[in-house]
């Protein structure tokens, strides 16, 4: 099978608020028609990195490619093949949702009928054809955020970047941002998204990206990622506390590894080589030394145990705009001019994100 050609270049980018290091070698390359999870700790550098690829930001060293064109040098060419998706919805209130899509197709210089074509559709994928005559400032915060990311998918963009597309949104609207983001996927789009939802990336990306102190630390396919740190584990909550440490003896001696133990929980973990085995002859074991067990399992390892063994930190990224290494949230500004719209909005964006 040929391999895809990357939509997505960086190669040691770096960059530098004031005295602060936020990117410090980043690399990255994500090829045409993927999905990319961009994951990290606070302040490790992804919203600086998202900003600097979308040309939001100006970066001190390195290069980087959107789309086959360079973005410092060809910034205008890169900005009318993307879309992206702030961490705020970038929404007119006072416009209903069909006009705010409208006006959004307007400065992509689609005509009067094929823009409000467009509004309908979005509005309908995106289950908010309903409230399409309503004024935006009666939406909830989960509404909104559905009709920011409609926006940033006017033109279909070859590139689309999602900074937390679906924080505050409900279990349903998660689940229909996802399946628009797949739909996009195959069509084509390339997405890079960062997220603070480690099922959102285990679900939607083809590859995750770990950084921390602004370079790539780990990369690969979620699987790949989670067999690092030692394959399926079993879990098992003993009924009273004083058997922790007979059960403790037990587990080692079945899996040949010291397990962890929180006494706090009466809970012991280890890894199980042989699966279904492991499981079967401690189940045995502990019946026979009349140790009572309130739950034991087998499951595989979860993204947030990756980060905690790659970083040192669990994976929390809410709230990484306000300030630090990541220097800040893309507003209102900065949501508009993500969409390729008019230069106007792109000088308030970068009067706004100054350092």
């Amino acid at each position: 099978m040929a391999q895809k050609a990357a939509a997505i270049v960086a190669e040691g980018l770096r960059k530098e608020y004031r005295q602060t290091r936020a990117l410090d070698g980043f690399d990255l390359t994500v090829p045409e028609g993927t999905v990319c999870g961009l994951l990290g700790p606070n302040g490790a550098g992804k919203t600086t990195a998202v900003r600097i690829l979308a040309t939001l930001l100006e970066f001190d060293g390195g290069r980087a490619e959107v789309a086959g064109f360079d973005v410092a040098r060809q910034a205008a060419q890169v900005r009318y093949r993307i879309g992206v998706t702030g961490q705020s919805a970038a929404v007119d209130e006072i416009l209903t949702g069909r006009q705010n899509l409208e006006m959004f197709g307007r400065l992509y210089h689609l005509g009067a009928a094929r823009a409000r074509r467009r509004a309908d559709e979005l509005l309908e994928l995106f289950g908010l054809a309903e409230a399409g005559s309503k004024s935006a400032k009666h939406y909830s915060g989960g509404m909104r955020r559905r009709l920011d990311l409609a926006a940033s998918l006017i033109m279909a963009p070859q590139v689309l970047f999602l900074d937390e597309p679906t924080t505050g949104l409900d279990p349903r609207g998660r689940m229909e941002v996802w399946e628009a983001i797949r739909s996009l996927v195959a069509g084509g789009t390339t997405v890079l998204l960062t997220t603070q939802y480690l099922d959102e990336a285990d679900r939607l990306a083809d590859r995750i990206a770990v950084i921390d102190s602004g370079r790539v630390i780990a990369e690969g396919a979620p699987e790949r990622l989670k067999s690092m740190i030692g394959g399926d584990r079993i879990d098992l909550v003993v009924t009273d506390a004083g058997e922790l440490a007979g059960a403790a003896r037990i587990v080692a001696r079945i899996c040949g590894a010291e397990p962890e133990t929180r006494p706090d929980t009466r809970r012991i973990s280890a890894p199980a080589r042989h699966r279904v085995a492991t499981l079967t002859e401690t189940v045995r074991a502990l019946g026979d030394a009349g140790i009572a067990v309130e739950d034991i399992a087998l499951r595989r390892p979860t993204l947030d145990e990756v980060f905690l063994r790659l970083t040192g930190h669990r994976a929390e990224t809410a709230g990484e705009g306000g300030g630090g290494a990541d220097g800040g949230e893309p507003g209102r500004a900065a949501g508009r001019a993500d969409r390729g719209g008019p230069e106007r909005a792109r000088d308030q964006t970068e009067k706004e994100m100054t350092v």
